[in-house]
């Protein structure tokens, strides 16, 4: 009984430790864009910008898809007890991501200048300084993902604080050395330190592929031992490895492109248009630079909780739809949607009442715009959130194909809608941008839905999963804006308090979400940093101790 209660958590554990390392991670990233922002400028943060949405491009080809499909394909092969061809798997992962991440990078270095916008070029320092942390990424992707086919999200979760711990650092000292060095222009300075911001990103990735090879080099005995003592026949051969890996890969890997590429698709869109408009390139980088780092930065922190949802559910989902238990599949997949939408629904309603406060304390140097930005647009959490979580559900089943036709349909209407805004109505500017990728992921959502209760019968708990969270996020939502502005009229202190607000915000939302949900203590301490939130509430007398 004991084992199988184990196993039966195992989702919601690994999401978890997921979760909790998404939300360092994004918070250590979150807390260097003021220093770099400072030190890069508007103009340097959207040559930084550019540059890292055709990196995350590059990226998608050579090893976005490798930790999701190695980990999809791995945990089949476990759950059937194919030790052996598990491991050749792994094997041929790791030559796939050696051929192609080179391939890529050479292209990042090589070619970048013809991908880059004509109007955008000065990027192409700061690109090319990624090419190498593309092929490097590759290798880290085909270990991360061997791992988390095995259930244990520890070692990608601590490689993933190393990499935007050494991220940090080295991303502001790398600038503010580089732009130290160049007494030139500001044009200058903005060009120097944007390519010593994707310098730290290199830096990061290192440290989180050398940490995943000592983790690998002390398990390697185990997995030999294991892959010894294997008694199923019919070992696969390699052709058959390299076939079942870009069956899985190639369609993994055209939506993920689709539904990542967007980004850069439209910034180059929004910067041709607009200079077709007549914007000066500048004023086209500056907002861009305002929408990519400091916008997205912030509704990144909530979707990547829905990614590392997405990312422990995959090897759960995938070996259960194996066997044929697609009544425990789709168990989980609710499952994960309730624990990603208890942390996603609050995170939109708390980004939309307190936009201009979150924004300027945590950004100085941004401008309005970016603190209109997210007030207008964080209802983009919700939808995107679902759309990567669905999307994950029809890859671990098998209809990768699927979800890349849905993908593609909602980028057709991303990219149209973005091109009629801003030819119809030039002044709409980075917000036509903001919106356009509110449709794709609304788009993307309706089409999931329906693939999901064709293929699953999946039934959505509609009250479980998002009825209770918007009603608890409602009452925490009116309360932090009352606290912040009242106690910003009496102390003239924003950064205190939006501290307090923010503060008192969790605390309300917990109260509230466990009276209207009825949750137990065993189900609230099976959420992130569960056990530490019941002692709280039975201190507060909302459980009693």
């Amino acid at each position: 009984m004991t084992g199988k209660k184990q196993q039966g958590d195992s989702l919601v554990r690994n999401a978890s430790v997921l979760m909790i390392a998404t939300i360092v991670s994004r918070i250590i990233g979150l807390l260097y864009r003021s220093p770099l922002g400072s030190i890069l400028g508007s103009v340097g943060l959207g040559y930084y910008g550019y540059a890292s949405n055709l990196y995350t491009i590059l990226l998608l080809i050579s090893s976005y898809s490798i930790p999701m499909a190695v980990s999809k394909i791995v945990s089949e092969k476990l759950a059937r007890k194919e030790y052996r061809n598990a491991a050749k798997m792994f094997r041929g992962a790791l030559l796939y991501a050696v051929v192609v991440g080179g391939i890529t990078a050479l292209i990042c270095w090589f070619l970048g200048g013809f991908l880059l916008p004509r109007n955008q070029q000065n990027a192409l320092p700061a690109l090319r300084a990624l090419a190498p942390t593309i092929f490097f990424s590759s290798i880290l992707g085909v270990l991360r993902g061997y791992f988390q086919a095995h259930k244990t999200m520890t070692p990608t979760s601590v490689s993933q604080i190393l990499e935007q711990i050494m991220n940090a650092v080295v991303s502001i000292l790398a600038a503010w050395i580089l732009v130290s060095a160049h007494s030139g222009s500001d044009e200058e300075h903005a060009i120097y330190g944007a390519m010593g911001g994707t310098i730290g990103t290199g830096a990061g990735v290192l440290t989180g592929l050398a940490f995943m090879l000592w983790v690998f080099h002390v398990n390697r005995k185990y997995f030999r031992r294991r892959a010894e003592r294997d008694t199923t026949t019919g070992e696969e051969s390699y052709r058959d490895i390299f076939r079942e890996m870009l069956m899985m890969i190639t369609p993994v890997i055209f939506t993920s492109f689709i539904l990542n590429c967007s980004a850069y698709l439209d910034s180059y869109l929004y910067s041709t248009i607009q200079g077709f408009n007549g914007f000066k390139d500048t004023a086209i980088s500056a907002a861009y630079g305002e929408y990519s780092n400091y916008y997205v930065t912030l509704i990144g922190i909530p979707l990547a909780i829905a990614s590392a949802s997405t990312s422990a559910m995959m090897p759960e989902v995938s070996g259960l739809h194996a066997v044929g238990s697609i009544d425990a599949a789709n168990r989980k997949i609710n499952e994960t949607m309730r624990l990603a939408m208890i942390i996603c629904i609050p995170s939109m309603v708390g980004l939309t009442v307190l936009a201009r406060p979150i924004v300027g304390v945590l950004f100085p140097a941004a401008s309005d715009m970016a603190g209109t930005l997210l007030l207008t647009g964080s209802a983009f959490v919700i939808t995107d959130s679902f759309s990567i979580i669905s999307g994950g559900v029809l890859q671990s089943i098998g209809h990768q194909t699927t979800a890349l036709i849905n993908s593609t349909v909602s980028l057709g209407v991303n990219l149209a809608g973005l091109a009629i805004i801003l030819l119809a109505v030039p002044q709409s500017d980075i917000y036509a941008v903001m919106i356009s990728n509110i449709i794709f992921s609304v788009v993307c959502c309706v089409m999931n839905i329906i693939s999901m209760k064709k293929y699953l019968g999946l039934q959505h708990q509609i009250r479980k999963t998002y009825g209770e969270p918007f009603a608890a996020s409602a009452v925490m939502g009116a309360a932090a804006w009352l606290i912040y502005h009242g106690l910003r009229a009496i102390t003239r202190s924003p950064g205190f308090s939006l501290i307090i607000a923010v503060l008192a915000a969790v605390v309300i939302y917990l109260v509230v979400y466990v009276k209207v949900s009825g949750i137990s203590e065993d189900g609230l301490r099976r959420l992130p940093g569960g056990s530490r939130l019941v002692s709280l509430l039975q201190k507060m007398h909302v459980f009693r101790a």
